[in-house]
């Protein structure tokens, strides 16, 4: 098994490779990482948890959860912080799941953000986030502007 490197040696040996054939059949096994469903029933099992309850937990709609869940809908980024709040995820792992659905990982110095890390962080339920969400004025988990119903 090859030895797993950090992302600044990647990004070392990227520029240092005579091209780009080289640095990639060179480092093969430290370029792949799990796909988004992979990760979520990971984190599922790790936790003792079912699809419905985490479904439930992330106050998304039951028919598009599980949608999520056995890979026939893509999740946008606030459902990805949605289910990692229904599951109760660390900010690490949190930020893994979102670059494995392919979405934009949470900036602290963007305030919608930082209210987000905040809740994960303090590992706060999905409803003290959304009502955070609104005592700021911005966009609730979901799309919806706040004060819509």
């Amino acid at each position: 098994m090859a030895v797993r490197v950090n992302t600044n040696t990647l990004m070392k040996r990227l520029f240092k490779a005579a091209d780009l054939d080289t640095y990639l059949e060179g480092n093969e096994s430290n370029l792949h990482s799990p796909d988004f469903y992979t990760l979520l029933k990971q984190a599922c099992e790790k936790r003792n948890m079912l699809p419905a309850q985490v479904i439930e937990r992330s106050q998304i709609e039951r028919t598009y959860g599980h949608q999520l869940f056995n890979g026939t809908r893509r999740p946008s980024r606030d459902k990805v912080l949605q289910l990692a709040l229904g599951l109760g995820l660390s900010v690490d792992e949190t930020q893994r799941l979102l670059r494995a659905a392919g979405k934009s990982p949470l900036y602290p110095r963007l305030k919608r953000d930082a209210v987000i890390l905040y809740g994960i962080g303090k590992k706060l339920p999905i409803l003290t986030v959304q009502e955070n969400l609104t005592k700021y004025g911005l966009t609730l988990l979901g799309g919806l502007k706040n004060g819509s119903p």
